[in-house]
């Protein structure tokens, strides 16, 4: 997929980001690999991420495998030796998989997993830290950290069963075989499944969609998502009670307004 306008350094080319009107990609570019995920990829994500909150062109940021085959298969394993042998190199690894995990799930930009093919491990991982996924019929889920003898830490499990429940979530885990796009749809894993070939379509429109609302709105909500993801003591609602108001103060709110009494469709600028 060719994705015209300007792009965002990374620090490998097996992560390409891209502008494209309102939308920021992020393509995970491993073709060869399934688009395994690699060290230097989780260190540029939350680069990435942040570039695309600063830009206020952009609306939406959406998440999609190269290639015809993967989303994304999970871990590069032909890192492991280097990157996840012995305490130190763990903890390194897992310190920038925390980091990009978690800059993915405080994005201030809704976020959209566009699926095709494998969805696996640390693939899985990435697509539940977006807002929204969205599978192709050929879609492949699974976490098989179980027959790998991979630990698998609270934070990842705590976000999968907040999605698909606490039993699902074991089934998930406890079987680490892959679901089709059909069983995600039933488990909530996805929120839709699609024929592969109207996969970028039904995508484009999702995101049109939401590019077109009240920014300051969306923005709202997704605060108020990301603190409810949070333990009780943590969540600041007072912060979510100001972008609460800053949208009854916006310019965008008048707008609202005027074209619902007028009959048109606003043109919001998030402010």
């Amino acid at each position: 997929m060719n994705h015209p306008g300007s792009a965002t350094q990374t620090l490998t080319d097996r992560l390409i980001a891209q502008k494209e009107g309102a939308i920021g990609w992020i393509v995970f570019n491993n073709p060869a690999r399934h688009n395994a995920t690699s060290y230097e990829m989780w260190q540029s994500l939350p680069l990435v991420l942040d570039a695309y909150a600063r830009d206020a062109e952009v609306r939406v940021v959406v998440l999609k495998g190269a290639g015809e085959k993967a989303f994304s298969a999970g871990a590069d394993i032909s890192q492991f030796k280097e990157k996840r042998t012995g305490a130190e190199a763990v903890k390194e690894y897992n310190a920038a998989a925390d980091n990009a995990n978690k800059a993915l799930r405080e994005c201030p930009k809704p976020t959209i997993a566009m699926i095709r093919g494998y969805c696996i491990g640390g693939g899985t991982a990435i697509a539940v830290g977006c807002d929204i996924r969205i599978a192709a019929e050929d879609a492949r889920f699974g976490v098989p950290a179980a027959k790998l003898g991979l630990g698998y830490r609270f934070e990842g499990i705590k976000r999968l069963a907040e999605i698909v429940g606490p039993s699902s979530a074991a089934e998930i885990f406890f079987t680490a075989r892959q679901f089709t796009a059909q069983e995600a749809l039933q488990m909530g894993l996805v929120n839709r499944v699609v024929p592969v070939a109207e996969l970028e379509s039904r995508t484009l429109d999702y995101a049109g969609t939401i590019a077109e609302n009240a920014p300051l709105t969306v923005g709202s909500v997704k605060r108020a998502l990301i603190e409810y993801m949070k333990d009780p003591a943590q969540r600041d609602l007072a912060l979510c009670q100001r972008m609460v108001e800053a949208c009854y103060e916006s310019e965008d709110y008048r707008e609202g307004q005027a074209a619902f009494m007028e009959k048109r469709k606003p043109q919001f600028k998030g402010r």
